[in-house]
Formats: C-alpha cells, sequence, structure tokens
C-alpha cells in the first residue's frame, strides 16, 4: 500500500514542476524606449499648459503695456488661464474624480473647459475695470474662443490641449512681439512628440491641437 501511494503523490508533483519550469522569465525591458518614454516625459511635464501659459502671458503683457506693469496683468492672465484650472484639475485628483493630469478620458474633459471659460472670462472683466493694455485683454478674449474651440470639438473627438497651448502660446509672442519667435514652434513641435510617444494623443490629435492654437494668432489680429 506504501509504494502506490508514493508513487501518486510524485505523479502529481511532476507535472507542477516541470509546468513552472516551462514558463519564460519576463522580457527585460528595452533601455532604448525606456529613455524615450522619461525623455517624453520629462517634455511634457515642463512644458505642460500652466508653465507655458505663465511664461507666454508674461511676455504677452510687457509687450503690450511696453514697461513692468504689463508683467502684472501677465500674471494675471497666467493665473486665470492656466494656475487656476491647474488648480482645479489638482483638487479632482486628491477626490479620485482623475487619475492625473491628463484626464485621457474625453468624456470627464467638460467641465474642466468650463472652469476654463469661467476664470478667463472673471480675468478679463478685472482687466477691463483695471485699464488693461489692450493687447493683453486681447490675448485672454483669444485664448477664451480657442477653448470654446477646444471643447467643442472634445465633444465627439479628443483633440490636444497641451499642443493648443503650446501652440497658441507661441503664435501670440509671435504676434505682439517679433516674428522670430515662430521659431519657438520647435517647442510646440516637442509637445506634440511627447504626447504622441506617451501614448495619450495620436498625431492627428496633436496637429488638430496645434492648428487650433495657432488659429489664436489669427482671432487676435482680428480683434
Amino acid at each position: 500500500m506504501t509504494g502506490p501511494t508514493e508513487a501518486t503523490t510524485d505523479a502529481t508533483v511532476a507535472p507542477t514542476a516541470n509546468t513552472a519550469a516551462d514558463v519564460p522569465p519576463a522580457p527585460a525591458p528595452d533601455p532604448a524606449a525606456t529613455a524615450i518614454t522619461s525623455v517624453a516625459r520629462t517634455v511634457t511635464d515642463v512644458l505642460q499648459p500652466r508653465n507655458v501659459l505663465l511664461a507666454g502671458m508674461l511676455g504677452i503683457g510687457l509687450a503690450a503695456a511696453g514697461d513692468w506693469t504689463g508683467l502684472l496683468w501677465g500674471l494675471l492672465g497666467a493665473l486665470c488661464a492656466g494656475l487656476v484650472p491647474a488648480g482645479y484639475i489638482e483638487w479632482e485628483r486628491g477626490r479620485g474624480t482623475w487619475g492625473d493630469r491628463h484626464v485621457v478620458d474625453r468624456t470627464k474633459r467638460a467641465p474642466i473647459f468650463f472652469v476654463i471659460l469661467g476664470s478667463i472670462g472673471t480675468g478679463s472683466v478685472v482687466m477691463v475695470l483695471g485699464n488693461a493694455p489692450a493687447g493683453i485683454l486681447v490675448a485672454m478674449l483669444a485664448l477664451w474662443v480657442m477653448t470654446i474651440g477646444l471643447l467643442a470639438v472634445n465633444t465627439v473627438w479628443k483633440i490636444s490641449v497641451d499642443a493648443s497651448v503650446a501652440s497658441a502660446s507661441v503664435a501670440l509672442l509671435a504676434a505682439v512681439h517679433s516674428p522670430w519667435w515662430l521659431a519657438a514652434y520647435t517647442l510646440t513641435a516637442a509637445v506634440c512628440w511627447s504626447r504622441v510617444a506617451l501614448g495619450y494623443h495620436t498625431v492627428a490629435q496633436t496637429v488638430a491641437g496645434a492648428g487650433l492654437g495657432a488659429a489664436t494668432a489669427v482671432a487676435y489680429a482680428f480683434v
């Protein structure tokens, strides 16, 4: 009786050992792919909308006023167009509404656009009451119109907000300062690349965002 029992035990254990031995090891991470992802992450974090708008609106305000007071108006513009919306996103993240600032689910983005519209609208009213330079006020209105466009497109298709903001900031700086600012579109291209490399957007979505952002300069010129 003892022999068959031991044989049965060996028969049940052996396949388990063989199965474990047949499992292939996990593939080693590709160093090149890891490096590309790391660079893309750095680009998208450094050139995120709040940072781009902070630099861009300060430059636009300075050009609009022609002196240091323009920096204060630019700071107000950056606060309303970039920092307040970014703060709202962080608040919602803390509540568990979204996983990160990218809000990859298009259907959950509408509240962000409404916050941006309200914040830019409020800042524009303050600028009117405070007799802000026309240039910075028009830039705010151009960004407000751009946000309307983003909201409208987002109802049916996912468009890149990061690409749109990066493009708009460069276009507006070129309009108020010098056409040489158009060289900064290399940074816009970097933003587009990073969004695609990280899988947040397709090429078409970033190109559409950049195109909409560039259109704000046209709006600026005609207002």
